[in-house]
């Protein structure tokens, strides 16, 4: 059980690097003018790849087989958890500002970080079980 918790936490610490990633990516799109559906999907996509690295070497400690597998069922795994958070993503960027007004750059964290801790147990469990399982 030990060893569980570790990396639950190891696999948060990622996350939250995953999130600045992903807020960063996001943020940086919008201002180029890309609509707010589009630079999510591709935040998401460079926050998985940012997340990924940092799970197969400190979290799970993944040696050996090919890289290119690995990815893809990372990706795979990450997309049910991808698939809640842009779910709640959606919700809160539609929904929050009819119940409590925010200033319009706050939006996109607050909606970004609603997705994040949403799908994170999720993720979790098919990192560990699907991606990394010895």
């Amino acid at each position: 059980m030990h060893k569980t918790r570790v990396e639950l936490a190891r696999f948060a610490g990622a996350g939250v690097v995953g999130l600045v990633v992903d807020v960063a990516v996001l943020y940086l799109l919008l201002g180029l003018g890309v609509v707010w559906w589009l630079g999510r999907a591709a935040s998401f996509l460079a926050a998985v790849w940012a997340t990924w690295q940092i799970n197969r070497r400190y979290t799970f400690h993944a040696a050996g087989g090919s890289l290119w597998q690995e990815w893809w069922r990372y990706l795979t795994a990450m997309l049910g958890g991808g698939a809640l958070n842009y779910a709640v993503y959606s919700g809160v960027t539609l929904l929050l500002p009819r119940w409590l007004p925010l200033p319009p750059m706050l939006l996109p964290l607050c909606a970004v970080g609603a997705g994040s801790v949403a799908g994170l147990t999720l993720n979790f469990v098919s990192a560990k079980l699907f991606v990394f399982s010895r």
